[in-house]
């Protein structure tokens, strides 16, 4: 099963287990810096450092599985990407096509690992039939409750929170909220992603790249130079064990209004329904 590569030692078991003895953070968010630059250290074409890089992430599931970590972000490719090469963009867009439909032929073992796949980000920029198998497989894993795994594609942070903004207008148009509903909690569930604890970014960029700005702001950063390819499991515990060093105290969640949880399961349930319309136009 390509989807959760099973690559933990008895060595790499007894690591983490010592490492669970303290907090291991519930969300982890990595931005998969160095896929091109590990092709060109390695001479070979780009295609083989994204398909590696995409190895690196099922290897990386099976850690954080068993490590107990609950959802996992990763930063696959940003607006600003569409500005490479068409070659290169449109050899982006095959792997994860294949990588996909791989998923859905692996769905039974999948669901019995209990993985829930969502891929997020301004999906009219993508093509069809990668928007319709993306879509298949977050219908067909919606209910999974294990590990949650949130790809971001065509993807800035910048307009995921100008996309929120202007679902909450909209609401306020429509006078299903008030102007008084709207405040720092309620812009964060309107977002497609959630707050991460932990944020890795590889290859010895210390940027965001116009990622998950909103979340961060209580986030622990974790840079290393490693390129993502060449991501160990070592790299990870490192950066469990900077979290566990610099990890602020647990933030209070206040439950919100009824008008304010309604807004937000009409909003969860429009998503939901956008993915069902792109399946059913492909049948």
């Amino acid at each position: 099963m390509i989807w959760f590569n099973d690559n933990v030692s008895l060595l790499h078991y007894f690591s983490i287990k010592v490492l669970k003895t303290g907090r291991v953070p519930e969300h982890i968010a990595f931005i998969m810096d160095g896929n091109r630059r590990y092709a060109k250290k390695k001479g070979v074409k780009s295609d083989v450092g994204h398909s590696k890089g995409f190895d690196k992430l099922t290897e990386i599931l099976k850690w954080c599985s068993v490590l107990g970590v609950r959802e996992v972000t990763v930063y696959a490719f940003s607006i600003e990407n569409f500005k490479r090469t068409q070659e290169e963009v449109n050899t982006i867009m095959n792997i994860a096509y294949e990588k996909l439909k791989c998923f859905l032929e692996e769905i039974n073992e999948v669901n019995n690992l209990g993985l829930r796949l969502v891929i997020t980000g301004r999906l009219s920029l993508l093509p069809k039939d990668f928007n319709a198998i993306a879509s298949s497989c977050m219908i067909a894993t919606r209910r999974n409750k294990k590990l949650r795994l949130n790809i971001a594609v065509a993807y800035t942070g910048r307009d995921e929170i100008s996309r929120a903004a202007s679902h909450i207008v909209d609401r306020v148009k429509n006078k299903q909220l008030t102007p008084d509903d709207i405040d720092e909690d309620l812009i964060t569930s309107s977002l497609e992603l959630g707050e991460p604890d932990l944020l890795v970014r590889t290859s010895g960029e210390v940027r965001l790249s116009d990622f998950m700005l909103w979340q961060v702001s209580n986030t622990v950063l974790y840079f290393c130079d490693v390129l993502w390819p060449e991501l160990t499991i070592w790299n990870l515990l490192a950066a469990i064990i900077h979290y566990q060093r610099h990890a602020p105290a647990s933030k209070a969640v206040m439950p919100f209004s009824k008008t304010r949880q309604m807004f937000l399961d009409q909003l969860n349930n429009r998503r939901l329904q956008q993915r069902l319309n792109e399946v059913s136009l492909t049948q």
